[in-house]
């Protein structure tokens, strides 16, 4: 395992690390769970040791399709290794399904299945308490990416969006929708980040039960179990 070095970030649901290699970092991922800005934390199970498993899943998925993404190699149950992104501040929302805020925002009715995905911008600042909605004049604005970093930001995630939508069906899952970040990686526009039960709405594709943590989110039973599920399929158990 590389050394681990100085923290360099730590999110809701894990900690990256720099290494002696300034073109790598180590991500751990963590058990505890967060909801509602904050406003609602606890500890799912086994949470962190899932997560890691998934992101080497569709990370190495997404690689074989063309994507490229800061996944390196997992090292441990917990830990792998990444290429160390200077992170865009912005992270993309894609819907495929409406759920949560799509449905508080538009009134459209929670799980009408959208004809094409929606895609959303919200403003990564850890200063504030939410993560505002913002549109590409914003973003030019502030100066956080060009117009061509965003066409290419946009084109990556429609295209994770037709790989995973058609893999996760064939585990019955359905994608409904999911965040994806990114990063410049000597000049190119990566896919950073993670995409696990924590940053992604799963449900089962038969009965629409979440596996994920809406579960934690609205007090459901079973959150550990539910992120166990999704990796077990993935894995081809169960």
């Amino acid at each position: 395992m590389p050394e681990i070095g100085e923290i360099l970030r730590e999110g809701k649901g894990k900690k990256v690390y720099a290494t002696e290699d300034p073109d790598q970092a180590i991500v751990y991922f963590k058990d505890e769970a967060m909801a509602f800005h904050g406003l609602k934390r606890g500890r799912i199970l086994g949470k962190g040791e899932v997560n890691n498993a998934v992101c080497e899943q569709l990370f190495r998925l997404l690689q074989e399709h063309g994507i490229e993404t800061h996944f390196i190699r997992r090292i441990d149950a917990r830990h792998s290794l990444v290429k160390r992104c200077e992170m865009i501040p912005i992270s993309v929302k894609i819907r495929n399904r409406v759920a949560g805020t799509l449905n508080t925002r538009t009134g459209l009715p929670i799980g009408m299945k959208l004809e094409t995905p929606v895609v959303e911008y919200n403003l990564r600042n850890l200063d504030m308490d939410e993560d505002p909605l913002v549109n590409h004049t914003h973003i030019y604005a502030m100066k956080l990416a060009t117009p061509e970093e965003m066409d290419r930001i946009t084109q990556i995630s429609l295209q994770v969006d037709e790989i995973l939508t058609s893999y996760l069906k064939e585990i019955n899952i359905e994608l409904i929708d999911y965040q994806l970040e990114f990063g410049r990686y000597h000049g190119r526009i990566i896919l950073a980040d993670e995409i696990t039960p924590d940053t992604a709405r799963f449900w089962d594709s038969s009965t629409h039960e979440p596996l994920d943590i809406d579960r934690f989110r609205r007090d459901m039973d079973g959150a550990a179990e539910a992120y166990q599920e999704v990796l077990h399929r993935m894995m081809g158990v169960g």
